[in-house]
């Protein structure tokens, strides 16, 4: 009988709830204190005030469970770990831009069985358990089930991003611009919108080439439960790749031909990206069958 974390859920809950109060207090707050990162990232006392606050939480209700967090590293040593982001996107928060969220998740022998996405400015939340499906609401008697799209041809995909300069650092930028030029559509929703709006069917692809865990871990148990394909850029499943691909699963193929690995790609045949998508371009143009 597989386990069921419904008490980890509902605690998740509980610490969004605890979450959304302390970052909606600070939020362009006038005396909001940001500072730099080693990595010369913004943080802000809203930051660390919001993972402090999760950290206390769990200390008293788990205290046997390991935390990874964004601003205090690692803390214990179980099979059970909670992995926090207080903040996604906190450089749209310290510009005043609502669209940020607290991602919380539960991982179980470095599987994701638990995740919440609380997006308070959005007055948005999504939240999935291992077996359970995934669900955006208000709350757990008030939600809809979320269910990826269908849509099964690259030309015909809507495809989210963050920024193009990460592609352009890992050598990618041609690569990623191919596959922009094929689909359908192309929007820089960024940061957690990108994957939750995948899981809701209204976006097809999503993907960033350098994320860190606790940037993904939430996401992936979500598109997974609304029955999309989570994996790193390798086709690794799951958030421990470093980047992502997030897909409808009828699209992961077809993305992975552009935005794989030359590796992945030298495998499959010894294709280039450039082939792939010479082929792809020809699949575009009209038969003589077509209406």
């Amino acid at each position: 009988m597989s386990p069921d974390y419904t008490d980890d859920l509902r605690l998740a809950h509980v610490l969004a709830d605890d979450a959304d109060s302390l970052s909606q207090s600070r939020f362009r707050a006038l005396d909001l204190h940001v500072m730099s990162k080693p990595d010369l990232t913004p943080v802000t006392d809203a930051d660390r005030s919001v993972e402090e606050g999760i950290r206390r939480t769990l200390a008293k209700t788990r205290p046997r469970d390991s935390v990874l967090g964004e601003e205090e590293g690692v803390t214990g040593h179980s099979q059970r770990q909670w992995v926090i982001d207080p903040i996604d996107g906190t450089k749209n928060y310290v510009r005043g831009v609502p669209v940020w969220a607290t991602l919380i998740s539960l991982m179980v022998d470095d599987e994701v069985v638990v995740g919440v996405v609380s997006a308070p400015q959005l007055n948005r939340r999504w939240w999935a358990m291992k077996g359970g499906g995934a669900f955006t609401g208000k709350s757990l008697l008030r939600s809809t089930p979320c269910q990826v799209s269908d849509v099964s041809r690259i030309e015909d995909a809507s495809l989210s991003y963050s920024s193009l300069d990460g592609w352009e650092e890992r050598g990618q930028l041609e690569d990623f611009l191919a596959l922009s030029r094929l689909v359908w559509r192309t929007r820089a929703y960024g940061d957690f919108w990108s994957y939750m709006l995948l899981a809701e069917g209204t976006v097809d692809i999503a993907t960033e080439p350098s994320l860190e865990l606790y940037d993904m871990a939430a996401l992936d148990v979500i598109v997974r439960e609304a029955g999309g394909v989570f994996t790193s850029l390798e086709g690794r499943p799951g958030p421990f790749g470093g980047n992502v691909l997030a897909t409808n699963g009828r699209l992961h193929d077809q993305a992975l031909a552009f935005l794989g690995s030359v590796d992945r790609i030298e495998e499959s045949g010894g294709a280039t990206l450039h082939d792939l998508t010479a082929r792809l371009e020809d699949a575009r143009q009209p038969t003589d069958t077509d209406d």
